[in-house]
């Protein structure tokens, strides 16, 4: 089993730990290098760089960057960022920037269906209103009685074809990778098992021209052990780092106890073949 998860959220984007609670989570489940990667903002990692020090655990700086890609939204994670550095902080406000009249397109969306107040609601899951997203009204629905969990939230609402999705223009995949470089990052491209064409998985045709972009923008590496793949999917996208030259990263993708595929840390090993993305900064801190 793994003891590096480099993947999860906190309450500063769609979590529901704090940072300080996260930490301590995942230093009960044995993670010993923890990177958190909130969506489209680095808000939480000097607290979680106090906890884990408390913890004895090491902290990576990380984020999830949304990017819109041809017709798809694609996630890219920047592991060992500057949080602080003008590029990224520039390009994750304009990004936070457009959430708000979304959440407002959506709730109306939803108010036309019958379901009404969900804004309001949805706010007060969301401890940073900047970055209030579906996950913080699906919430609210369960809440509500609309809905008995929150993965049911999203078999009938807030998806392409239901009430209460509206299309959105994220970042441009350039953008997210000239940022994370700037910052002296590592770009992984996201739990690629989980990216959708309609109701249906990407196909490998497509998946195979967004690895080929991805890489020649500068992309590193490739999540292959993820909280929402399954393990035929962890030799399959270990075939695809292969065969694109990309280092392996691994993450649970946490949100929170009871809606995530898969709690902090123990995941499973990579297969044989995969190039562990931390060799890349242990290298260069050797």
């Amino acid at each position: 089993m793994l003891d590096y998860d480099l993947h999860c959220h906190s309450r500063v984007s769609d979590g529901t730990l704090t940072p300080t609670e996260l930490v301590a989570r995942a230093a009960e489940r044995g993670v010993k290098v923890l990177a958190l990667t909130d969506h489209d903002d680095v808000a939480g990692l000097a607290e979680a760089a106090q906890a884990a020090a408390q913890h004895g655990i090491q902290l990576i700086n990380g984020v999830e960057i949304s990017v819109s890609w041809r017709k798809h939204t694609v996630h890219i994670v920047g592991l060992h960022i500057d949080p602080a550095n003008p590029a990224l902080a520039e390009g994750l406000r304009s990004i936070r920037r457009g959430r708000m009249h979304r959440a407002e397109l959506m709730a109306e969306s939803l108010a036309r269906s019958g379901i009404g107040g969900v804004l309001d609601g949805a706010l007060r899951y969301a401890s940073n209103p900047e970055m209030i997203g579906r996950t913080h009204f699906a919430r609210y629905m369960v809440e509500a009685g609309h809905c008995k969990d929150v993965r049911s939230v999203f078999n009938r609402y807030l998806v392409k074809g239901k009430p209460g999705y509206v299309s959105h223009e994220w970042a441009a995949l350039e953008d997210a990778l000239t940022w994370i470089r700037a910052a002296g990052g590592i770009a992984v491209l996201a739990h690629p098992g989980r990216y959708t064409a309609g109701r249906k998985p990407m196909g490998r045709t497509t998946l195979l021209e967004l690895l080929q972009e991805f890489v020649s923008l500068g992309g590193k590496g490739i999540e292959v052990v993820s909280g929402s793949h399954t393990p035929p999917q962890f030799a399959e996208f270990a075939r695809y780092a292969k065969e694109f030259d990309l280092l392996c990263s691994c993450g649970s993708d946490f949100h929170g106890p009871e809606e995530s595929y898969r709690d902090l840390g123990r995941l499973p090993d990579f297969p044989l073949e995969c190039v562990p993305v931390w060799t890349e900064w242990e290298k260069a801190t050797a």
